[in-house]
């Protein structure tokens, strides 16, 4: 495009040109218009656009000054849309680009290659990431060994309703599963602090569910009021959040006071 732009390439318009005629010339009929008897031929070099139009256009390619495509995307099967600017919008959309460009450089320190500083940041961030993990793990494992040993048994069934430090719904629940799978007969009630929000989740055995007909979904909705907060799930898991973080220790209080009064009541 840029190229027949920079040829400055004349404007040919050919008025009351009759249909066959224009589609001898190979002119285009776009968008699935329909023609009359006599059509418009506008062609900018026979070789490059011969169209059928009714639209305006410039005198000749140079007046574009510049073609820049902008996206290109799918609308239908076998149909793609390409989006562009020309013109003062290119030059608009250049300098655009360049300021960034120069914020990304500033970012970066004024680094020579941004895209190699750039790079290195994602590896930085990606190890990061994996340290992190490698220490929720090892902390989640200390968290769980704490937490066995502070079971209460209560009627045949093992309760454990504290508050821990895990910053991590995801880690929560990876531990609330290993510790029902560890431990039979199990009710666990779990607390802690997430980005500045409270959470409990809540886990049963599943022969809990069954026998004793516990249910966590409506469990957990009781619980959750002490932190200002609702929440659901699933008979045997359920989660809830809340607007209370200050909750958090009354919430565990009356999960524990609950739990002690389903199971004795069945």
């Amino acid at each position: 495009m840029n190229e027949q732009i920079r040829e400055n390439i004349a404007l040919n318009e050919q008025r009351n040109v009759p249909i066959a005629k224009a589609t001898e010339f190979g002119a285009m009929a776009l968008f699935g218009e329909k023609y009359g008897e006599y059509v418009r031929v506008i062609t900018f070099e026979p070789s490059f656009s011969v169209e059928l139009c009714g639209g305006t256009h410039v005198k000749a390619t140079g007046e574009i000054g510049l073609f820049k495509i902008t996206s290109e995307s799918s609308v239908a099967a076998g149909v793609r849309r390409v989006e562009a600017i020309t013109g003062v919008g290119v030059e608009n959309f250049m300098r655009q680009q360049s300021n960034e460009m120069d914020e990304i450089k500033t970012l970066l320190n004024n680094a020579k290659d941004p895209a190699k500083g750039i790079q290195s940041l994602l590896d930085e961030q990606d190890n990061l990431r994996k340290q992190i993990e490698a220490l929720l793990i090892e902390k989640t494992g200390s968290v769980k060994t704490e937490l066995k040993q502070k079971i209460n048994l209560v009627n045949g069934v093992h309760i454990i309703a504290e508050k821990i430090d895990l910053a991590s719904a995801d880690a929560v629940k990876n531990l609330s599963y290993d510790l029902r799978n560890q431990i039979e007969n199990l009710i666990l009630l779990l607390g802690t602090e997430i980005d500045g929000k409270p959470h409990v989740s809540l886990i049963i055995s599943d022969n809990l569910v069954t026998t004793k007909n516990l249910n966590a979904s409506n469990l957990i909705r009781t619980i959750a009021k002490e932190i200002q907060g609702g929440g659901g799930g699933q008979p045997f898991y359920a989660t809830a959040g809340g607007k209370d973080v200050n909750g958090l220790d009354r919430a565990i209080e009356v999960g524990r006071e609950l739990f002690s009064l389903v199971i004795s009541d069945k």
